[in-house]
């Protein structure tokens, strides 16, 4: 009897392409594939695609370009691109890349089993929605028959699609309007997943604040989710990302503050410290009231952990607005930051105020001074971990040393440790006391062994 096929998958971009690459492996093996240990020993090789800014383009294609020699050589092997950029670039991608077999965009991630097989007798598809399609319910139900990388963690997606107006955000082009998951069905999902040996679960939408508000007139349900979650037997951390500041709302802060599996950690996106930029962006608050909303955060959450994001030389800010910005970075006090240089993407209002585009030594020089003010931040706020005893979820062993385990903490710090007599698997829960503060780290020793990992069950792969 021939082998099952296998396959292999890239992934561009953010946590929810991350989620979308693991519900995709979970079609796959549905499907009868099984992975291959790389791209060379694979059937079929899918790429998962972000067009958030120009180089994951521009890394897509180069990755393209490097597959044409091993479709050359094995005409048999299928290449495939899903995900957001198939979303914008739709026949361009056949036109640039001639040896790509099938093409999909976002909205109908589960078509791609059955798309690979017609394009084996037909010729390379295209095939992109723009809605998602009402048949195909299970593209919302992921985590059931995702395969996951970590099995005591998952991600969980509420909602997708976005209904903002951010001038510089190709996503509500790709992703289409939101579209909010029924509350059961979520409660329902992570009940199994509980069930499965995952406690930590991670809750993603394009903005996770306003999810339910097209499916009820009470307005937002989301602090309803949280706590719901929390109830869950065997979910021991809740984590969220992302909320638009502008929605963050005091039952949202309310239900993180009462709800002990809820993680002491926010991420909320500053992306400019300067009123008029934040106009222009079309972000929908200012500089006092996102302050007045982390203030209020803090206040109600003890030891809370904030991230944000910042863009850097979007169209038209001047230096006393990027030194604006800067104020507010400090003062702010944030404990990490995922920093952008503004890329324009084709179809966003930004991408049109070619004449207010900032000069590119300019906008580095801007960028290293503000990576100096988030390292500055960041470190201390970590020297000031050192000598508190931190709940850690195990991670496996360390990326930078083999001597060393690897977790995270509540508020979502990576803490690396001495490997010691007792015994720690991944998904063991620990005590360990934070001896050094690095920047991007801390460093600690081990405690005490709170529970090993938790028994997994293992839930079949049913897509209908």
């Amino acid at each position: 009897m021939a082998s099952p096929k296998s396959f292999a998958i890239r992934t561009f971009g953010c946590q929810m392409n991350e989620h979308d690459s693991e519900r995709l492996a979970g079609i796959m093996v549905a499907d009868g594939l099984v992975r291959a240990n790389s791209d060379d020993e694979a059937d079929v090789i899918i790429f998962n695609t972000c067009t958030i800014r120009e180089n994951a383009d521009l890394k897509l294609y180069s990755a393209l370009g490097q597959l044409k020699a091993l479709k050359e050589q094995r005409p048999e092997v299928q290449i495939a691109v899903g995900g957001c950029m198939a979303q914008k670039d739709r026949g361009e991608i056949l036109q640039r890349a001639g040896w790509v077999d099938v093409v999909f965009g976002t909205h109908n991630l589960a078509s791609a089993p059955a798309l690979l097989r017609r394009a084996r007798t037909e010729g390379p598809i295209v095939e992109i929605l723009d809605a998602p399609d009402p048949r195909a319910s299970r593209d919302m139900a992921p985590a059931l028959y995702a395969v996951r990388e970590l099995d005591f963690a998952a991600w969980i997606t509420i909602q997708t699609g976005c209904d903002n107006s951010c001038a510089f955000c190709i996503v509500p082009s790709v992703r289409g309007a939101e579209i909010s998951r029924p509350f059961d069905d979520l409660v329902a999902e992570a009940t199994m997943l509980a069930q499965s040996g995952v406690s930590e679960i991670t809750v993603l939408g394009q903005n996770v604040n306003s999810y339910g508000r097209d499916i009820t007139k009470r307005g937002p349900l989301f602090a309803q989710l949280l706590r719901a979650l929390g109830d869950i037997d065997g979910v021991e951390r809740i984590r969220f990302t992302s909320p638009h500041p502008k929605d963050l709302r005091p039952e949202t802060i309310a239900a993180m503050n009462e709800t002990p599996a809820v993680c002491n950690q926010l991420h909320l996106p500053l992306q400019s410290g300067a009123n008029r930029v934040l106009r222009a962006m079309r972000r929908g608050y200012t500089v006092e009231r996102y302050l007045e909303r982390l203030s209020d955060a803090r206040a109600a959450i003890e030891d809370l952990a904030v991230t944000t994001d910042i863009i850097v030389g979007f169209p038209g800010e001047t230096d006393d607005e990027f030194d604006e910005t800067l104020g507010v970075v400090a003062a702010a006090q944030f404990d990490s930051a995922y920093t952008f240089i503004f890329s324009p993407r084709p179809g966003t209002r930004a991408a049109t105020m070619i004449d207010h585009f900032v000069d590119d030594d300019v906008i580095k020089a801007r960028f290293e001074r503000l990576k100096a003010v988030l390292d500055r931040s960041a470190l201390l706020k970590h020297e000031a971990r050192v000598g508190k005893c931190e709940e850690v979820l195990v991670e496996g062993p360390s990326r930078r040393n083999a001597a060393m385990l690897s977790g995270r903490t509540r508020q979502g710090k990576l803490i690396h440790f001495p490997v010691t007599t007792v015994p720690l698997r991944a998904g063991a829960l620990a005590m360990v006391d934070v001896v050094h503060g690095a920047p991007y780290h801390l460093l600690g020793e081990l405690s005490s062994l709170v529970r090993p990992p938790r028994h997994k069950v293992r839930i079949p792969l049913l897509l209908s």
